[in-house]
C-alpha cells in the first residue's frame, strides 16, 4: 500500500517542478533572448523494484510493468530561433544563430542525429559579458547601455567583453548613433572604418559558440553559465557561417504564451489528481489503523 502513496507523493514532486519551469517561462515572456525550458517527465527504473527485492531477475514469465514512480529527471532549453524586433537603438543587438551541420536537422531542442546513428548537438552563438565576479558568462539578450566611463554594460550591471576578452569601453563624447555593426560584430562608423576604444583596440563584441549548449546552467539576469569541456566553448575572430549581428534589433523571448498556459493548466491538474491519490491512501491507512486493528 505505501508503495502507492510513495508514487502518488513523487508524482506530487514532479508536477510541482514542471509547474515551476512553465511558470519561470511565462514570467519571462517579455525578458530578450530568453529561451524556454521544457521538464522532461521519467518514470523511475522498473528493474529498480526486483533489485530491492532481490539478486536476481524473477524467472517466472512477466505480466506486465510496473512504473513505481516519475521524476523530473532533466529541464531542457529549447534553442529555437526568437523573432527579431526593431527597436532603432543602436545599442541593441539581436544575435541570429542558425549554425549548421552537414547532414544534421535539428529539432527545437537543438539535438539531431548524424548518418553514423550518433548524436549531435547545434551549436548556440552567445554574447560575452562579465559578472560582478569577473566571471564569464554568456547571453542571448542584447539589450546593452553605456555605463559609468563608457563601459558598454548591460541593465543589471554586467560588462560586455569585446572579441580580446576585455571590458569594451566606448570612445569619450562618442555619437554612437553614427555607428553602424557589421554581421560579425565590429563597430565601424559612417565611412566604414572601424571604431577604436581609448587604448586604441579596434571595438568589436565578443561572441562565443557553444558547441554543446545543453552544457550551459541559466542563472539569473538571462545569463548563462558553462560548465562543460572548456575546448567546446570558443571564442570567435571573425564571421562564422550561420551567426549574425543585428543592429537596433532584440531576439524576442521564443516562449510560446499559449502552449505555456495549456501546460500550467495540465500541471495543475496532474498535481491535484496526484493529490487525491495520497488523501484516498490516507483514508485506507486510518481505517487500517483504527478499524482493522479492533477486529
Amino acid at each position: 500500500m505505501l508503495r502507492g502513496l510513495y508514487t502518488a507523493a513523487a508524482g506530487m514532486l514532479a508536477e510541482q517542478r514542471r509547474h515551476q519551469i512553465v511558470t519561470n517561462n511565462v514570467a519571462n515572456l517579455n525578458t530578450p533572448g530568453f529561451k524556454q525550458s521544457n521538464a522532461v517527465l521519467r518514470s523511475f527504473p522498473e528493474m529498480l523494484i526486483h533489485a530491492v527485492g532481490g539478486n536476481a531477475v524473477p524467472a517466472a514469465r512477466p505480466i506486465g510493468r510496473l512504473n513505481t514512480a516519475v521524476i523530473a529527471e532533466e529541464n531542457l532549453h529549447v534553442w529555437a530561433q526568437g523573432d527579431l524586433e526593431e527597436t532603432g537603438r543602436p545599442l541593441d543587438f539581436a544575435l541570429v544563430s542558425d549554425i549548421p551541420v552537414d547532414g544534421v536537422r535539428f529539432g527545437a531542442y537543438g539535438i539531431g542525429v548524424d548518418e553514423t546513428g550518433a548524436r549531435v548537438f547545434q551549436p548556440q552563438a552567445f554574447f560575452a559579458v562579465r559578472n560582478a565576479d569577473g566571471e564569464l558568462r554568456l547571453t542571448r539578450n542584447g539589450r546593452f547601455v553605456a555605463g559609468t566611463g563608457g563601459r558598454l554594460t548591460t541593465p543589471e550591471g554586467f560588462e560586455v567583453l569585446g572579441r580580446d576578452g576585455r571590458p569594451i569601453v566606448l570612445p569619450p563624447g562618442a555619437d554612437v548613433s553614427q555607428w553602424r555593426v557589421t554581421p560579425d560584430g565590429r563597430f565601424v562608423d559612417a565611412s566604414g572604418a572601424p571604431v577604436t576604444g581609448p587604448d586604441g583596440v579596434e571595438l568589436a563584441l565578443g561572441l562565443y559558440v557553444a558547441e554543446d549548449p545543453h552544457a550551459l546552467v541559466r542563472e539569473g539576469d538571462g545569463v548563462f553559465r558553462w560548465e562543460g569541456d572548456a575546448a567546446l566553448l570558443r571564442l570567435l575572430d571573425g564571421p562564422e557561417p550561420g551567426v549574425e549581428v543585428r543592429q537596433g534589433y532584440l531576439e524576442r523571448s521564443n516562449v510560446d504564451a499559449a502552449q505555456a498556459m495549456v501546460e500550467l493548466v495540465a500541471a495543475l491538474r496532474a498535481f491535484e489528481a496526484n493529490q487525491k491519490v495520497v488523501q484516498a491512501y490516507d483514508r485506507s491507512l486510518e481505517k487500517a489503523v483504527n478499524e482493522v486493528g479492533r477486529v
